[in-house]
């Protein structure tokens, strides 16, 4: 069986001022036209279809533009709600489109549910396990402390003991949204750390054929079983050295897994350059840059006059500007950004107690505020899914 595996395309997502919406229709297509000329058996979208809860209009008509297209070509899709989905928005009417071959699988608690879909040599079940929200989905899964290894964990055994029931041989695929160890981040995704830990082991997923993965950017591989996709396109700079594609799977008779990267159509191509202001408009090997979409870096030490106007003379399509002036290593704005850089919110609330107190936090009170960062991160999911 040949699958299709793709994520994240953040539908009604911006890159910075520009508006992404063309760029998206034209993955669809793209998307449309791959699976026609691989004579592709299933399409996989691992989650984070919209980019928020509420998407714009135009990107729900997208999307139901899509739905329509995929439909048409009789190719099975199945599709999982991710952390920037709103999971009852985007599951409204998934009975019905099931008829259509259109799945989606945005409720915990049917991840023991699969997709049967039969190939020539015989089943493969499709298990769609949505962004899943510890505090919000404990409960479901009976697991008492809430944390993303202990919920995915009691999702997986779901899975495994529907798949022990089924015939011998019957091959699987696991649909997730997740952080897996292993995995590179870039700054585009949404932080969904937990208790302090946002990753999970790979192998709360063995027992399965493949497992394809949503929510990193980065198309990767964690194993050979075990992949991400990444976004079809960029929403960072972070993303500028991204080959954007999808996974092409071949899932053979005995379950072997073949993977093959198919690219992306590329809008415009990303560019991060650094130095002074005059550096960047006099140097000649920018110039394979001067219709890329640019985040310039000015090192110069006073702030230059119209910096982005005068980019954009040579560089039009710049669009982010960022000051880092080149200064001596005792200067005291050097050495706070130092202590911030790379740290997170609780490393710096951890920070800011033991300047206050002269002494960082004990390991309760370190509990305490890790347990008001979850809470609040809790309230915001909460407050952005229900409807």
């Amino acid at each position: 069986m040949k699958l299709l595996h793709t994520s994240d395309w953040h539908l009604g997502r911006a890159f910075h001022r520009v508006n992404m919406l063309g760029a998206q229709a034209d993955f669809v297509s793209h998307l449309v036209t791959t699976v026609r000329e691989h004579a592709v058996d299933a399409v996989v979208v691992s989650g984070d279809v919209y980019d928020r809860a509420v998407p714009p209009l135009a990107a729900v008509e997208l999307f139901d533009d899509t739905l329509h297209r995929l439909a048409d070509l009789g190719v099975p899709t199945v599709m999982i709600s991710g952390n920037h989905d709103s999971a009852r928005r985007l599951g409204v009417g998934a009975g019905l489109i099931d008829r259509a071959g259109i799945h989606l699988r945005t409720e915990p608690a049917a991840c023991g549910t699969p997709v049967v879909i039969p190939d020539a040599h015989g089943d493969v079940a499709f298990y769609g396990l949505p962004y899943l929200e510890p505090a919000l989905v404990k409960a479901e899964f009976g697991v008492e402390k809430a944390g993303h290894e202990t919920v995915l964990a009691a999702a997986m055994d779901r899975v495994r003991a529907d798949l022990a029931d089924r015939a011998p041989g019957t091959r699987s695929v696991v649909l997730a949204h997740a952080f897996v160890t292993g995995g590179e981040a870039s700054d585009s995704e949404r932080d969904i750390t937990v208790g302090g830990v946002a990753a999970v082991p790979a192998g709360v997923f063995d027992g399965v054929s493949y497992v394809a993965l949503g929510h990193l950017h980065g198309s990767q591989t964690i194993t050979e079983r075990v992949r991400y996709s990444g976004s079809p396109l960029p929403y960072s700079f972070s993303e500028a050295d991204h080959r954007k594609t999808m996974w092409l799977i071949d899932l053979d008779a005995d379950g072997s897994v073949t993977a093959e990267r198919l690219d992306c159509p590329v809008p415009r191509e990303l560019a991060r350059i650094r130095g002074t202001l005059e550096h960047l408009l006099d140097d000649p090997d920018l110039a394979r840059h001067e219709e890329a979409w640019v985040e310039a870096t000015l090192t110069d030490p006073v702030r230059p006059a119209d910096p982005m106007a005068r980019l954009v003379e040579r560089f039009p399509h710049t669009l982010s500007l960022v000051f880092d002036p080149e200064r001596s290593p005792d200067d005291p704005d050097v050495s706070y950004a130092r202590r911030l850089a790379g740290r997170d919110d609780r490393e710096i609330a951890d920070d800011f107690v033991a300047h206050v107190r002269g002494a960082g936090p004990d390991e309760d009170e370190q509990a305490v505020l890790q347990e008001a960062f979850d809470a609040v991160r809790a309230d915001a999911v909460v407050r952005e899914v229900t409807p």
